[in-house]
């Protein structure tokens, strides 16, 4: 993931278990997933639905940009295996 300076969400559309959804993130968060994406070999779309997943077995299941978010820095804090 290369340095970026600080800018603002970008919306991109995504299809999660045959509908689209649109998600906001910051383009560091955006370069984090695909780079994620492209580690574990799924395309983007897989991945976010994954943590999609993951996040509704939440007894309070934040948003999904939160759950993205949540999910990278756990990711590259080393707190979860592949």
């Amino acid at each position: 993931m290369a340095d970026r300076p600080l800018h603002p969400p970008v919306k991109r559309s995504v299809t999660i278990a045959g509908h689209p959804t649109s998600i906001s993130l910051e383009p560091i968060f955006w370069d984090a997933l695909e780079a994620e994406a492209a580690r574990q070999a799924l395309p983007v779309n897989a991945l976010v639905a994954r943590i999609d997943v993951e996040r509704m077995e939440a007894d309070a299941p934040p948003n999904l940009t939160s759950a993205i978010r949540q999910w990278l820095w756990r990711s590259r804090s080393g707190q979860m295996t592949p």
